[in-house]
C-alpha cells in the first residue's frame, strides 16, 4: 500500500457540509497536522484567478480579447508571434513557446520572485505553432497574461489577484506566499523521497500557478464567481463557454454543467469542482504530488448523484 493521503477533502452544498476530512501532516518534522483550514499551494488552480483578473480588465474596457500581446509587451518577448491575442493566451491556443512545458518539463528556473524574473525566464522560447491553430496546455501563456494585466492596470499582479478576486469573494486565506517563508497554518509540500519542495518551485508564483489557498476558501469562491461578484454575469457565461479540449477561459469544463480548477506540481495536488445546478462544491488539497487517487473518485460520486 502507498503512503496515506496528506491533505484535506471538503464537499459542501451551500451552507451544508457533506464531507470534511483532514489527514497527514502540514509539517512532518514538527508534527504539525493538517486541519480543514490549512492552506496549501494549488499550482495551476491559479490560472482561473489569472483569467478572472484579465477578464475583469476586459469588462472595464481597459483590454480586449482581441488585444495582441505585442500591443502591451512592446519589444519584450520578441519570439511571441505578433498575431497572438489575449483570447489565444486564455484558451491555450497561442502556440507560443513554453518556459515550463508539461510535455517536456524543464528544471524550474531558480529564484523566480518578481515579474522581471519571470519576464527573463520566458524569453528565448520560439513560437511553436501559428496562433489559433491548436490547443496545447501552456503555462507560460498565463504568465504572459499576468504581465499584460499588471502593465494595463499599473499594479503588481499579486495585488491584482487579491483586489479583484480574493477580496470580493471573501477568500481571506488565499494569497501568493514565499515558498521559503511559509507562515503558520500553511502546508509544506513534500517530494517522493521525503524532501520538501522548496527547491522545486518558484519562490513566489505568478499567472500560471503558485498561489496558496484553503478548501473553505473555495467554498466561497465558486458562488462569488458564478454570482457575478468578481466579473459581470455576462462574462461568467463567456468564460464557461467551451473552446477547445473541454476548456473555457481559464477553467476546465469536464462535462456539461460542471466547472473545475486543477493543479499539480512537485509536492502539490489540487482539484476543486463545482456544479452550479446543485450548488455542490468538491475540493481536494494536498501537500504531495499523488493527487488523491481513490479520494477523487469519492468526490466525483457526490457530483454524479446530485
Amino acid at each position: 500500500m502507498g503512503a496515506p493521503f496528506s491533505g484535506v477533502v471538503l464537499v459542501s452544498r451551500g451552507d451544508e457540509t457533506l464531507l470534511a476530512e483532514a489527514s497527514g501532516y502540514a509539517h512532518i518534522a514538527y508534527g504539525v497536522e493538517n486541519t480543514i483550514d490549512t492552506r496549501f499551494a494549488i499550482a495551476s488552480g491559479t490560472k482561473g484567478f489569472t483569467a478572472l483578473v484579465v477578464v475583469s480588465l476586459v469588462a472595464e474596457g481597459r483590454l480586449k480579447l482581441t488585444t495582441t500581446a505585442r500591443e502591451v509587451l512592446g519589444d519584450d518577448l520578441p519570439l511571441i508571434d505578433d498575431r497572438v491575442t489575449v483570447e489565444h493566451l486564455l484558451t491555450h491556443t497561442s502556440g507560443i513557446g513554453d518556459y515550463c512545458d508539461d510535455d517536456d518539463p524543464p528544471e524550474t528556473p531558480p529564484g523566480l520572485v518578481t515579474s522581471a524574473d519571470y519576464l527573463a525566464a520566458l524569453d528565448g522560447f520560439p513560437q511553436k505553432t501559428p496562433p489559433g491553430r491548436e490547443f496545447h496546455y501552456n503555462n507560460g501563456a498565463f504568465v504572459v497574461l499576468g504581465l499584460i494585466a499588471e502593465r494595463i492596470a499599473g499594479i503588481p499582479f499579486t495585488d491584482l489577484v487579491h483586489d479583484r478576486v480574493c477580496a470580493p469573494a471573501g477568500m481571506t486565506d488565499t494569497a501568493f506566499l514565499r515558498s521559503d517563508a511559509l507562515p503558520a497554518r500553511t502546508a509544506t509540500g513534500y517530494l517522493e523521497d521525503g524532501r520538501t519542495n522548496v527547491f522545486s518551485l518558484p519562490v513566489v508564483g505568478h499567472g500560471d500557478g503558485g498561489i496558496y489557498s484553503s478548501a473553505p476558501d473555495f467554498r466561497k469562491f465558486w458562488p462569488a464567481f458564478l454570482g457575478g461578484r468578481i466579473v459581470p454575469r455576462e462574462w461568467v457565461a463567456r468564460m464557461l463557454r467551451p473552446h477547445a479540449d473541454g476548456y473555457g477561459l481559464g477553467f476546465w469544463l469536464p462535462r456539461p454543467g460542471v466547472v473545475r480548477l486543477v493543479g499539480g506540481d512537485h509536492g502539490v495536488a489540487f482539484r476543486s469542482t463545482h456544479e452550479p445546478a446543485s450548488g455542490l462544491t468538491a475540493t481536494l488539497t494536498s501537500n504531495d504530488h499523488r493527487g488523491g487517487g481513490p479520494l477523487l473518485r469519492r468526490l466525483d460520486e457526490f457530483l454524479t448523484k446530485a
